[in-house]
């Protein structure tokens, strides 16, 4: 890991840059695909799943018989279920009720959730099948109510879906799976296929063709959840912070992906030092150390002189995790301003909101923190509003939105509420 000793500000914009393609590098290969996939379907589909994942499928959808067939260990069913539990509860939570106001005499106004209708699931299941990214889609948006939800994920060599990703579809009530992955996969459910439904928004992780391609979705009047690209984590660490727990959490985000990245910063030269020799140390024993070895040479230690100078820098970079070890932890929950999902003190490693502790592990990356927020039960809703007027009411508000039209030049917003008000006054003289 590269370490930076008190970095002056003006070389924070380029010492906090990711490690990833422009979208220009992508963009091309990704609308090649799109175009070919909106014009031949599941004959693209086919060929790009051949060409990407080396295998030829028999059918892109995952049988009943497939999916009644997967097995998993006890002990994991366990573990998913306890973890589905969860993330259900802090969902559910979510749930808000009709909101409605007058306000004035005469004009009514309310707000309610809709669920989306058709929603797909990107589900990553390359170096390693995300499993637990289906409890973090699938719960939340069977508790909208979404009607249909498409489930897309690689298959393996052999053609097969990874039997834990097949029965955590199953225990959320996903059957609508399809075999079909990266560009491919988002492109049929932007486009829809014979086989494969078109949907009106997509969720899900991926890498950096995937992220671009869900960018490209949406100009086909298809919604995403965010850009969701490579993983990343911040630690904040002062002297009170355990190094090897430390540690253990920078390589548990860099062996996602060889294009992850982590940071440490941290107030405590003897913590940085600390942490570099057990992340040498840990590394050695990881079955996935290749990727997380890539994934530490695109990462920093950075020592700052305060905290104050640690949060400024934090809220610049925006990370997609953060977590904060400090004796001082309140000034950081406080002013934390753009992170996708913050953990908080020595017990709580970002390994448990990927999984099971409660909250959504599908968060904006690439700073994109600063604007979005990760998924929730609102991901999967739309809010509508409704009004209804009297009579009374039009009376009381028409003259403004008259006086309002006509300023603004739209002579046929004004006659709209001008008809209707010499409607009532006709009325009202002919009582007389």
């Amino acid at each position: 890991m590269n370490t930076l000793l008190n970095p002056k500000q003006s070389t924070w914009c380029k010492i906090l840059q990711r490690p990833t393609k422009t979208v220009e590098e992508i963009e091309a290969t990704v609308s090649e695909i799109f175009a070919e996939v909106e014009k031949k379907g599941d004959e693209a589909v086919a060929k790009y799943t051949r060409l990407f994942d080396g295998v030829r499928l028999n059918a892109l959808r995952v049988s009943e018989a497939e999916l009644n067939a997967a097995e998993i260990a006890s002990e994991l069913k366990e573990a998913i279920q306890l973890a589905k539990s969860n993330i259900e509860t802090f969902h559910r939570a979510q749930i808000t009720e009709k909101i409605s106001i007058d306000p004035m005499p005469g004009v009514q106004c309310w707000q309610e959730k809709r669920p989306i209708q058709k929603v797909g699931l990107y589900i990553p299941g390359g170096t390693a099948p995300l499993f637990s990214t289906i409890l973090m889609l699938a719960v939340p948006a069977t508790l909208a109510g979404c009607k249909e939800i498409v489930l897309c994920t690689p298959p393996d060599k052999n053609g097969a879906i990874n039997p834990a990703i097949l029965y955590t579809a199953k225990l959320c009530g996903v059957t609508n799976i399809f075999k079909v992955g990266g560009i491919q996969a988002i492109a049929a459910m932007t486009f829809g296929t014979n086989t494969i439904p078109q949907v009106y928004k997509i969720f899900g992780p991926g890498n950096q063709f995937v992220t671009v391609a869900k960018q490209l979705a949406t100009k086909y009047g298809v919604a995403i959840d965010m850009p969701a690209g490579p993983s990343e984590l911040l630690v904040f660490a002062d002297g009170s912070a355990n190094a090897s727990f430390v540690a253990s959490d920078l390589l548990s985000q860099a062996e996602h992906g060889a294009d992850s990245q982590v940071l440490l910063v941290t107030t405590s030269k003897n913590v940085l030092d600390a942490v570099k020799a057990e992340i040498e140390s840990q590394l050695k024993a990881l079955p996935r150390k290749e990727i997380a070895k890539a994934a530490i040479e695109n990462s920093k230690l950075i020592l700052v002189e305060s905290d104050e100078t640690a949060l400024q820098l934090i809220n610049q970079y925006a990370p997609e995790h953060f977590i904060v070890v400090s004796k001082n932890e309140d000034y950081f929950i406080e002013n934390i301003q753009n992170a996708g999902s913050v953990f908080i003190g020595t017990y709580t490693p970002e390994s448990a909101g990927d999984y099971a502790s409660g909250t959504n592990h599908t968060l904006p990356t690439n700073g994109y923190a600063r604007q979005y927020s990760g998924v929730n039960l609102d991901s999967f809703l739309k809010s509508m509003t409704f009004q209804k007027i009297s009579s009374t009411g039009i009376q009381k508000i028409g003259p403004a939105i008259e006086l309002m039209a006509e300023a603004e030049g739209l002579q046929a917003h004004k006659n709209a509420v001008t008809l209707r008000l010499e409607k009532l006054e006709n009325e009202t003289k002919n009582l007389k």
